[in-house]
């Protein structure tokens, strides 16, 4: 019997490359899409930078993922592309910042939502990217903070009778993960309260392999105290 596929959207980033590396481990088949490859994917698709709209993207993305699939469902499609911008709106790059950000996590998302529509198993999982700070006004980071709140409004509509995605919908809402990057960024920051890597993915696994262990449509908050963990 074929081992089930598994999509990880944005899984040449820091956490979508834990992700693959564990649904890897747990014997799927990973479909990796980003705008680079990732090796250790069963199979990567390089989204090319010369397809600018949205439309564009998704058509090469569905095209490619249906020859992969050849008629097979997937189990999970975990988007977790997108990346920090910041700014308000006096600051210089406030609309290309916001731009960005649309581009990062609101579109990513809707192509993800859309795979979903067609590939998602009934019982599947889909998981979208958000952001807690994004629950409530984030002046200094506008642009980010209103595609995020896309997301959640994508993740709450997904969940609900009539939205085209028969599998389970949630969303993961982190504050600061702990990568290279951010420490690289902040080094004198307490990392006690920042996110591990393999925390969330393992979380995403429990709740793929375990359905009663999640709600649909709930944005999870993740915090982390002194090293320690809540999805709440």
């Amino acid at each position: 019997m074929a081992s089930p596929f598994v999509i990880v959207y944005g899984g040449s980033g820091a956490l979508g490359s834990v992700a693959v590396r564990l649904f890897k481990q747990r014997m799927y088949q990973v479909i990796n899409i980003d705008l680079s490859s990732n090796d250790s994917a069963d199979h990567s698709i390089a989204v090319p930078s010369s397809l600018q709209t949205l439309s564009e993207q998704s058509t090469y993305i569905a095209d490619k993922v249906s020859v992969i699939l050849n008629d097979n469902k997937v189990d999970a499609i975990v988007c977790v592309a997108g990346g920090w911008q910041g700014g308000n709106a006096a600051s210089k790059d406030f609309i290309g910042s916001a731009d960005k950000s649309i581009k990062q996590s609101v579109n990513t998302s809707l192509i993800a939502s859309s795979l979903a529509a067609r590939h998602l198993s009934s019982n599947g999982l889909l998981v979208l990217a958000g952001a807690a700070p994004a629950l409530k006004g984030t002046p200094g980071m506008i642009g980010y903070g209103m595609a995020k709140a896309a997301v959640h409004h994508l993740v709450t509509s997904l969940a609900m009778p009539g939205s085209g995605v028969d599998g389970r919908v949630v969303g993961i809402l982190s504050v600061t993960l702990d990568t290279e990057e951010n420490r690289s960024a902040m080094p004198a920051a307490d990392f006690s309260s920042w996110t591990p890597l393999t925390t969330v993915v393992e979380k995403i696994y429990t709740w793929l392999t375990s359905p009663a262990e999640c709600e649909s449509g709930k944005l999870y908050s993740i915090t982390t105290e002194n090293s320690v963990t809540k999805f709440e």
